[in-house]
């Protein structure tokens, strides 16, 4: 079994996961109250928070599997992209682990986890796929050939739609984090009352399937200055509806630009924002008028989790004792 950590930004989690995809446990600890406070993730805090939880983590991951570290043949760790400081805490901890039992060690990238949260039970992917991945601090549009590595087809050239959503929020005078809190004003709104653009580069890749977003959410600090605060608060959930339409749209375009340049019929969502209602059901529509299959992870799954850093760890070489002692974590991989 794979014991595997994620610490990259402001969750602690632990997972348990067999060789074959089988999660046994997904343990994570939020730390999303403790930021909500200061409207976004206060770097510093987040470490010193994954220091306090990490070890109680990981033994709520080991007893919900049911198994101890006798059972354990391999750790695995997100290496980067990520906050430098709490990537640190999840891999010193996972390199301790590893090195007092003599384990191999998987460095893995966050990202790749996101590509390959599909794959676990219990009804994997194959590749091909292409994956629409869309969290707080990436967008892209993947294909999968080999679940060994994935190859970026478009990407965004400013904000990821994870980010537009917390600004927006932020603008609109809601919570942290902003996804899910427009996610929920949003039901009870107009998705077109306002007319936000859906910005769709052409050019910047070799696949034309960019994003961008800073215009969208310039568009909606200019609205929300027009209106005022008054009339502000009285159509806040029609802001929100539109707002969200207007994310939900250039994804799900520019997946469907995907799935007909590649030729594709698997296609997967990953990332904290494939937890939006809006965006799994205008893709599983997508999907259905094309006439391809999707997969939509759990949203315990779509978040950052330590199942994924699993699987991807399955398909990642590991490091021999001692040849990780010296392993750095990185804030960005690429």
């Amino acid at each position: 079994m794979i014991l595997a950590i994620e610490t990259s930004c402001d969750d602690t989690c632990a997972a348990v996961v067999t060789n074959a995809g089988e999660v046994r446990s997904n343990a994570i600890a939020s730390q999303g109250l403790l930021h909500e406070r200061y409207g976004g993730v206060v770097p510093e805090i987040a470490s010193r928070r994954h220091l306090e939880l990490i070890d109680a983590i990981t033994s709520d991951a080991l007893e919900g599997a049911g198994a101890s570290l006798d059972d354990v043949s391999t750790v695995a760790v997100t290496r980067g992209p990520g906050l430098i400081g709490a990537l640190l805490v999840g891999l010193s901890s996972a390199k301790a682990l590893a090195a007092a039992r003599g384990l191999p060690l998987v460095p893995v990238d966050h990202l790749h986890g996101h590509v390959v949260a599909s794959t676990l039970w219990p009804n994997p992917i194959e590749p091909p796929y292409l994956c629409l991945v869309a969290s707080g601090g990436h967008t892209f549009v993947a294909r999968v050939d080999d679940p060994r590595s994935y190859t970026i087809l478009g990407e965004t050239l400013d904000d990821a739609a994870g980010e537009a959503f917390d600004k927006g929020a932020r603008l609109l005078g809601l919570g942290y984090p902003g996804g899910p809190a427009i996610d929920r004003l949003a039901r009870d709104g107009d998705p077109e009352a306002f007319d936000f653009p859906r910005s769709l580069p052409a050019g910047h890749s070799a696949a034309g399937l960019d994003f961008s977003f800073s215009g969208l959410k310039t568009s909606l600090l200019y609205r929300v200055r027009d209106l005022g605060e008054e009339e502000t608060d009285r159509r806040r959930a029609d802001l929100a509806a539109s707002y969200q339409t207007a994310i939900a749209a250039s994804l799900i375009a520019r997946l469907g630009q995907a799935i007909g340049q590649e030729g594709v019929r698997n296609v997967a969502l990953g990332g904290g924002v494939a937890a939006n209602s809006l965006l799994r059901a205008s893709a599983e529509e997508l999907c259905r008028d094309l006439g391809v299959r999707l997969w939509t992870p759990p949203l315990d799954l779509c978040t950052d989790n330590a199942a994924m850093i699993a699987a991807a760890a399955r398909f990642t070489e590991p490091l021999r004792y001692p040849d990780y002692l010296d392993l750095d974590a990185a804030a960005r991989l690429r």
